[in-house]
């Protein structure tokens, strides 16, 4: 992967606030959605802002990356000229589809005016790592895609969003932005563990990351980039902090913008968490090393064969991690743990089940009810054999998805 340079603190530049961004103390970035910029003009704000050193960063949202649809040459065109005319060190966009129908179907072209989730699928990876090659090799500098917020999970998925990020950034040496609000939303909506998402993304693959706030009504938390950024948000981007130092963090806020004294505290907020994550590591890597036994002195033998290397060379792609220990990972805030919810305030896609399945092996079997519900399928499984088993007798039986069972809702 190309190394990026650092970018440190910014915030999302916008015409509202243009003239409060750049009185701001500390902003070492912007970012500007790309198809808010007229080709051939630059804002006169952010044409001092880069005068002053300040890198501007452009952020599509219109490409969509996770469509059928090979990516738009005049869009791919217009986002490489827009990363020309900002000199910008690389550009960003979303895991998203944000159009259906066209010339290859019998229904006109539909803009859905929002960023819809990609199914979690080898399939729509497949198609979504070709779209991306194609962005690549059409723009200037390195492309990073952001994880986006969902209110729906796909049925019959097959990976968890750790693992498709990881899968796609392995197979294209795609850069990641990582929206720690977006990892917040879908654990409110979808009940996905953000400590296990961060376990399984391949971290080494992040250029920034995003911040932003949201509300919840009737237990659906609303990304709306509107509203203060929440505590658990924060929680969030300070274990993503334990666990490498991001390139750059940027705040995000697209409407209700409030006085840039209250911008400011947020981003002290931000740099606030940082700091403390980043001292939390380094007290922690100097206690286990202390806690280490010292080697002891090698004998005086002047025959001794030469030390090996103190560590193997970096392969090509991403190392396949072991996931981090429950044991050892950092805890879940107990705002991020799933709650229950009254049935008329149900999110949907719970991971429960209503009624539990009856052993497998019928009236040979032990009789008893499954306690627990069927496992997801595996990686090495296709989603069609799916194998639940009984945990008082280990029986298993191979069927639908749907065979004997009945998904619930929280």
């Amino acid at each position: 992967m190309t190394q990026l340079g650092r970018l440190g603190t910014g915030i999302g530049w916008r015409p509202e606030i243009a003239e409060a961004v750049e009185h701001m103390p500390g902003i070492d970035w912007v970012e500007a959605v790309s198809e808010n910029l007229c080709p051939g003009h630059l804002p006169e704000s952010l044409r001092r802002l880069r005068e002053r050193g300040v890198t501007v960063v452009p952020h599509g949202v219109s490409l969509g990356l996770g469509g059928a649809d090979r990516p738009d040459e005049s869009r791919l065109a217009a986002l490489a000229e827009r990363a020309g005319m900002l000199g910008a060190p690389l550009v960003t966009e979303h895991i998203a589809f944000v159009r259906a129908g066209g010339a290859l179907t019998a229904s006109p072209s539909l803009e859905a005016g929002h960023l819809l989730p990609v199914p979690r699928t080898r399939d729509a990876l497949d198609v979504l790592c070709e779209n991306v090659r194609i962005a690549q090799a059409a723009l200037p500098v390195p492309l990073a895609v952001e994880n986006i917020a969902a209110l729906l999970c796909w049925p019959g998925e097959e990976m968890t969003e750790g693992q498709f990020l990881y899968d796609l950034a392995d197979r294209t040496g795609v850069r990641l932005l990582i929206d720690v609000a977006n990892l917040h939303t879908n654990h409110v909506n979808r009940g996905e563990d953000p400590a296990k998402a961060l376990d399984e993304l391949p971290v080494e693959a992040i250029a920034y990351v995003h911040v932003a706030g949201g509300f919840e009504r009737d237990g659906v938390w609303h990304d709306s980039h509107a509203h203060p950024v929440p505590r658990p948000v924060l929680d969030i981007l300070a274990d993503l902090a334990s666990r490498v130092t991001p390139p750059g963090v940027l705040l995000e806020r697209d409407e209700n913008f409030p006085a840039p004294a209250v911008l400011e505290r947020e981003l002290a907020a931000i740099r606030g968490t940082l700091e403390e994550a980043g001292a939390t590591t380094r007290v922690t890597g100097a206690c286990a090393a202390e806690s280490e036994p010292s080697p002891e002195p090698p004998a005086s033998d002047t025959t001794a064969p030469a030390l090996p290397p103190l560590r193997p060379p970096l392969p090509a792609s991403l190392p396949h991690r072991t996931p981090t220990p429950a044991s050892l990972r950092h805890p879940t805030p107990a705002s991020h743990r799933p709650v229950s919810v009254s049935p008329s305030r149900r999110p949907p896609c719970s991971p429960r089940w209503s009624r539990a399945p009856r052993c497998p092996r019928g009236s040979t079997g032990c009789g008893r009810e499954c306690r627990r519900g069927p496992s997801r399928p595996s990686a090495r499984m296709s989603s069609r054999r799916w194998r639940p088993s009984c945990p008082s007798c280990s029986a298993t039986a191979t069927g639908p998805p749907s065979s004997g069972t009945r998904r619930a809702v929280r």
